[in-house]
């Protein structure tokens, strides 16, 4: 086997497994932490999910403070508030506790607490020279995979844009995925979540800039998903299910951190910011319209997903196997119940007002290109109509 040069990333140290959250006071002091700013949603705090980890850091003696003002998209605010707090308090490492809100926003606020600027500098590697403060990631989520990957998401609210921060020094030093703070996720959130992360792990798979080591974590992930991740929607208090999908949504975050995403992604950022559509639901939405419009640029691969998703290959060819990979994957946003464009109240005549810019944005995102068939700009419109 003969292949190009490529780096992989991924945290140093990651935790799996029940209890992980009761690590982060060991390993902050393992980082040489004496204050640590958690950030995080009210939601969480109020529920009380958040308390294991600031009794953790408590009980290894670290001063803490909380920002949690996060909301369901992260934004330059969130993140020009949270520096306020660390600075505050003279926090020298960030924890981030939550969904990818919650943890994209910790990345962000380390970084800038290290590179002076503001929040859209981040998005330029030549102004993000100096490293981030030590940054732990607690998930509570089985979705975004940010916990390991060297990626942040942040929505400029002032243009209507999402800022997409790609640098090294934002993959945590210590992932702590703990399957127990999934335990009883909503079944919507589950399924945006899930979705979400099954789109990394496909995307992952047939990018362009797929390799070895990306292709074994996206088909375990695919694999695992296959089995486990209707099983955790269906039941919220499922440990056994919830916790493979947890490990399927931490296979798929290192996949596509290493492999980048393609298409589906590049979409769903123009869908998000004209809708206000939640990044793992707008991915959810269109996974399968995408596949069925790319299966032709590599059915091998798309074969290959089909048999990682249990398709029984016999007799197949590799354009019938990958067809019935995509029947699979349809029937799965069906059951879990994720809604189309209109079911969340977007009519013909709002898409079609601004469909042209979103399917612009799409190809100036470039990730389009890394997509087994590159779409033109009248095919990705067509591909939003269709989520319609």
């Amino acid at each position: 086997m003969t292949t190009c040069c490529r780096v992989f990333r991924m945290p140093p140290t990651v935790y799996f497994g029940d209890h992980a959250a009761d690590e982060c006071g060991r390993e902050a002091g393992r980082l040489n932490g004496h204050a640590a700013l958690v950030v995080t949603d009210a939601s969480l705090a109020a529920a009380g999910i958040v308390q294991p980890v600031l009794d953790s850091l408590a009980a290894a003696g670290l001063a803490v403070a909380v920002y949690d003002g996060v909301t369901s998209e992260p934004q330059c605010s969130h993140v020009e508030e949270g520096l306020e707090v660390l600075q505050k308090n003279k926090c020298d490492l960030v924890v981030g506790v939550g969904g990818g809100s919650p943890i994209d926003t910790a990345k962000a606020v380390a970084l800038l607490s290290t590179n002076p600027g503001r929040v859209q500098d981040l998005v330029r590697p030549e102004q993000t020279t100096q490293a981030a403060l030590p940054i732990m990631a607690v998930p509570t989520t089985a979705g975004t995979g940010t916990e390991v990957s060297q990626y942040a998401v942040v929505t400029d609210a002032e243009r209507g844009v999402k800022l997409v921060i790609i640098s090294p020094f934002v993959v945590p030093q210590v992932a702590l995925v703990d399957p127990l703070l999934t335990i009883g996720m909503s079944k919507s959130l589950t399924a945006a979540t899930g979705l979400d992360a099954l789109t990394h792990a496909i995307e992952a798979y047939v990018s362009a800039k797929a390799q070895p080591t990306s292709d074994a974590m996206a088909l375990s992930a695919i694999e695992i998903f296959g089995k486990y991740l209707f099983r955790s929607w269906k039941d919220p208090i499922d440990h056994e299910a919830r916790t493979w999908t947890m490990l399927g949504a931490l296979h798929a975050g290192v996949a596509f951190s290493n492999s980048s995403t393609a298409l589906v992604h590049g979409m769903t950022r123009a869908m998000g910011s004209a809708f206000h559509i939640p990044h793992g639901m707008a991915n959810a939405m269109l996974l399968a319209d995408v596949m069925e419009f790319s299966l032709v640029g590599d059915p091998q691969r798309y074969a290959r997903i089909a048999q990682a998703l249990g398709v029984d290959m016999t007799g197949l060819s590799p354009i019938e196997a990958a067809e019935e990979g995509l029947a699979v994957v349809r029937k799965l946003v069906h059951d879990m119940e994720v809604p189309t464009l209109s079911g969340l109240g977007v009519g013909e005549e709002e898409l079609a007002g601004v469909v042209a810019t979103m399917a612009k944005e799409t190809v100036l995102s470039g990730l389009h290109k890394l997509n087994p068939r590159v779409a033109t700009e009248a095919e990705i419109t067509q591909l939003y109509y269709a989520a319609l």
